[in-house]
């Protein structure tokens, strides 16, 4: 199975599209993340959605709007937790690094799919 990260952007405008694409997929919909870290002394969350596999080709999408909404409560929040209600997903939260503190961005999305695999958000790969 392929499983991969799909940078949307930093996620003002961007969690729009993040949306729309769930909606529009939402029979693939496997879980929704908020993932939290600090940027220069700042609290930042990034937003995302796990796609079940396809089929055929066993393709993981993990679609992501990457560190660009600032922590707790906002209207961009609000509106990503609606969809979550109204597709009936629960939203798990966590801590992780920032992204900054990788050299490339792939490393970065190597360390989160460990993360997410460690506690089995995603499946394991084969």
């Amino acid at each position: 199975m392929i499983q991969r990260f799909i940078e949307l952007g930093a996620g003002y405008s961007d969690l729009y599209e993040l949306i729309e694409t769930t909606q529009a997929n939402a029979h693939r919909v496997s879980r929704f993340l908020i993932l939290n870290t600090t940027i220069n002394e700042r609290e930042m969350s990034s937003f995302a959605v796990t796609m079940n596999p396809t089929d055929p080709g066993q393709f993981q999408a993990i679609y992501l709007c990457l560190e660009g909404i600032p922590a707790g409560e906002s209207k961009r929040r609000e509106l990503y937790e609606d969809l979550a209600k109204k597709l009936e997903k629960s939203i798990i939260e966590l801590e992780v690094k920032s992204s900054a503190q990788f050299a490339e961005k792939e490393l970065y999305f190597q360390y989160l799919t460990g993360i997410l695999r460690m506690n089995r958000y995603l499946p394991p790969w084969q």
